[in-house]
């Protein structure tokens, strides 16, 4: 599938190949911190589908519980995470899925680093919803 998304405040864009039957979520401590939440959604690019369309990603290194050393890419401008990849050989990128424009149409499809998911994180239908922003 030929998705295609950007940043928050517009200044990165992007194109990708992924496969929608591997959108998955992670649970993993850095993902948590990473996003910003209880845990992040990601998809794999397609081996030299990841096609940047406007801006230049940042980057920083962030050695995972493993040892491997993974590129995280955001944006300079409003701090979006946008994707990760490897140091060296940048041919597969693990795309945010937030930052992705077709989102509504990937649902996450298993669940990884369950040991550090918290307790409540998939536990939310019984919350009280509002349409838009809390009273």
């Amino acid at each position: 599938m030929r998705v295609d998304g950007g940043c928050h405040c517009g200044y990165i864009a992007y194109e990708a190949e992924i496969d929608p039957a591997r959108v998955t979520i992670c649970h993993c401590t850095d993902c948590q911190a990473g996003s910003g939440s209880a845990f992040r959604i990601n998809v794999r690019s397609a081996e030299g589908s990841f096609k940047l369309l406007a801006g230049q990603l940042r980057f920083y290194v962030k050695t995972a519980e493993s040892g491997n050393k993974r590129a995280q890419a955001f944006c300079p401008e409003c701090g979006t995470p946008i994707c990760s990849t490897t140091v060296t050989d940048q041919k597969v990128h693990v795309i945010r899925v937030g930052t992705i424009r077709q989102r509504a149409e990937l649902p996450p499809r298993a669940m990884g680093w369950c040991r550090s998911m918290l307790g409540w994180a998939t536990n939310l239908e019984s919350l009280p919803r509002h349409e838009k922003q809390l009273p």
